[in-house]
């Protein structure tokens, strides 16, 4: 996932009858300025010309093929003589459907109206509107009034208030010309500073994924600079919120989550020493040693780390997000190889508040739909020189992506294997997963590719593109999971003891909820956090279509729901992962609860399983005396609601004990999600 890109640009939109088609937007002329959308491998994935017309209006036109989810969209901008933003128009499409929005000032008084929202209201100078979809070209509008401002801020609407302040500068050439470019961080879109770059008082980019056309090269050292100016902040933050105990930390008469018996225990006392489990047993029988700090565990449970066990790891924000949910460790499927590797060292090193992360190197073929992040290869021996990269890095798997040539997957697997790596991922386009399974696979990532072995031909031909989601959406509905083809199937699952990271928050984000509504995932957290940050979900889903209406889309997340539970009844490994900010992990738990899980059996998928899979049971996964003190303290009981998962007080990590709240805090998060 592109977080950095789309926490800039968010390219997705309510659906409608009128969007315009792509051939009657404007066409860029000549003299145009253009960027490139790029990735870490180098491969285009489209691009964002702007300019301004000889009436004085900007506008800008976006091209953008994202692993065959298309956007293709124009914006134009009027501006009033104060320079103040008269008028906005976006016109285009999304995957999910139509961008129209627009923004107007009249007689002192703003309108707009956007895929999800509306409003209007008293304009005056300092209050900007932040688009909701379209170009960077209105978002830069914003960024000049911040610098422009005395207190470099502005308000902005629907809500929110953004600034901007100096990170670093950084000397740059292309070969044939030399820029000294600064680097800025914007707040008040997300939950961390947000880098932008700067040539003088004009826009540059947004490393790595937005360049110039021509100044390509350079987005790998823009990444490391404003990468390492970023990382002087951290430490701060650390000695603030992760406080080593002094002495034993005793959790007393605490409701207990045992993940190695799956089941939970009431009226029990864990004693913590020098950062490990000393003592767990009834609160009758463990005493706490002298001078211990005491926490009184009434009416709470506590219950081991939990593990998210796809997340893609952002940036430096993503740590206390992720233990402020109770998540300690994480298992990362895939992301830029240099900059994440640097940041898992520095959370090694405590200088970084962060869970432990398992890193799987992503290895996908070439093309326009190659994914965005990990590692690209163009024939076999690069893809076998890529596997012994993850070894020689120290990752623990290799994940396998969707625009792999079939016949590769064979020779890798087995190369990973006899280097003691795991194989797991996508199924690369015209293969089914029992094909994967048979060349190797370990793990199959994605309920909608365990699904994948009952869809048509056309949809597993395309599987690298959108086809892997609306074709699940067309056909999963139908699917009869009680058929001799899927019981066999399932059964081999389970005789080879395949794992699936099943993520059914993103299918059910991109299938369930109505435009305008928040994906049940996210709902819980949506008045907690920062306004824009927060508005971004109101649109997650596909756009239904004339064969795929909204109802066919829910049936059919409804069976790969059922698809979950068919496999948890024949005992196949499960791992709990988001693939997404973190906090969706306790829905993924809810949903496992509705397939026909326990709360104690949806628990282990988060905790004991992942720990088990991943090589570290003898450390961490269950609160065992002599394993590493990965915990959180839970305000409720999630033996009976597992959604009081959500309600996490305390946590502890790598030997320090943090306050959830205050974690929460230092993102911008204003108290803990709804019950």
């Amino acid at each position: 996932m592109l977080r950095k890109i789309l926490a800039l640009l968010v390219f997705i939109a309510t659906p409608a009858l009128a969007q315009t088609p792509t051939d009657q937007l404007a066409k860029p002329p000549a003299d145009a300025k253009v960027w490139s959308i790029t990735d870490t491998a180098g491969t285009n994935h489209g691009q964002i010309a702007l300019w301004t017309d000889t009436s004085g209006t900007h506008w800008s036109r976006i091209s953008m093929n994202f692993r065959g989810f298309v956007s293709e969209m124009d914006e134009q901008n009027r501006f009033a003589p104060d320079g103040t933003l008269e008028s906005m128009i976006i016109r285009g499409s999304t995957p999910s459907g139509d961008a129209a929005e627009t923004y107007a000032v009249k007689d002192g008084v703003y309108s707009y109206t956007s895929p999800v929202d509306h409003g209007t209201g008293q304009a005056r100078p300092d209050l900007d509107y932040v688009a909701f979809g379209g170009s960077f070209d209105s978002f830069l509008f914003i960024v000049d009034a911040m610098l422009k401002s005395p207190t470099h801020s502005v308000d902005l609407l629907p809500s929110g208030k953004a600034g901007i302040d100096l990170l670093t500068t950084l000397e740059v050439t292309n070969g044939n010309e030399r820029k000294k470019l600064t680097a800025y961080t914007i707040t008040g879109f997300g939950l961390s500073p947000f880098p932008i770059w700067m040539d003088g008082d004009k826009f540059f980019g947004v490393a790595p994924q937005i360049v110039p056309v021509g100044w390509e090269n350079v987005s790998a050292a823009l990444s490391k600079a404003q990468d390492e100016a970023l990382a002087k902040l951290a430490p701060a933050l650390v000695a603030k919120i992760a406080k080593t105990p002094t002495g034993p930390v005793v959790f007393r008469n605490v409701k207990l989550y045992d993940s190695d018996a799956r089941m939970f225990r009431d009226g029990q006392t864990v004693v913590v020493e020098d950062g490990r489990i000393a003592a767990v047993g009834p609160a009758a029988k463990v005493k706490a040693p002298a001078g211990a700090q005491i926490i009184d565990g009434a009416g709470k449970t506590l219950i081991p780390g939990l593990w998210d066990n796809h997340q893609h790891y952002g940036d430096d924000s993503t740590g206390p997000l992720l233990l402020a949910s109770g998540i300690t460790s994480v298992r990362d499927p895939g992301n830029f190889p240099v900059e994440s590797t640097v940041r898992r060292k520095r959370i090694e090193a405590g200088e970084l508040l962060g869970p432990r992360i398992v890193p799987s190197l992503l290895i996908d073929g070439a093309g326009p739909l190659a994914a965005q992040v990990g590692v690209v290869a163009h024939n076999l021996d690069e893809a076998l020189a890529d596997v012994h990269r993850a070894k020689d890095e120290g990752y623990f798997a290799i994940k396998l992506y969707g625009s792999l040539d079939p016949a590769w997957v064979k020779p890798m697997a087995t190369l990973a294997h006899q280097l003691g790596l795991h194989v797991h991922g996508h199924i690369p386009h015209g293969m089914r997963p029992l094909d994967a399974v048979h060349d190797g696979y370990d793990e199959i990532t994605h309920i909608y590719f365990v699904m994948m072995q009952a869809m048509p031909d056309d949809v597993v031909q395309k599987s690298n593109t959108d086809a892997r989601i609306m074709g699940t959406a067309k056909y999963a509905a139908d699917v009869d999971l009680h058929s001799k083809m899927m019981t066999d199937y399932l059964n081999e699952l389970a005789r080879r003891h395949i794992a699936v990271d099943p993520t059914l928050v993103v299918i059910e984000a991109s299938l369930v909820p109505d435009n305008g509504t928040f994906p049940p995932a996210d709902a819980p957290y949506a008045d907690t956090l920062p306004s824009q940050f927060s508005r971004g979900f109101l649109a997650s889903a596909e756009a239904p279509t004339a064969d795929v209406p909204r109802a066919r889309m829910r049936a059919s997340f409804a069976k790969l729901v059922e698809l979950v539970g068919e496999m948890h009844k024949r005992h196949i490994t499960i791992l709990a992962g988001t693939d997404g900010p973190g906090f969706e992990l306790i829905h993924e738990l809810e949903l496992y609860v509705q397939a026909g899980m326990t709360p104690a059996e949806a628990l282990a998928t988060a905790t004991i399983n992942p720990a088990t899979v991943f090589k570290l049971k003898s450390r961490t996964g269950s609160l065992a005396k002599g394993k590493l003190a990965e915990l959180a303290l839970i305000d409720g009981d999630p033996s009976k609601n597992i959604g009081d998962l959500r309600q996490v007080e305390l946590v502890m990590r790598d030997g320090k004990m943090m306050n959830a709240q205050a974690l929460r805090d230092s993102l911008g998060i204003s108290g803990p999600p709804k019950k």
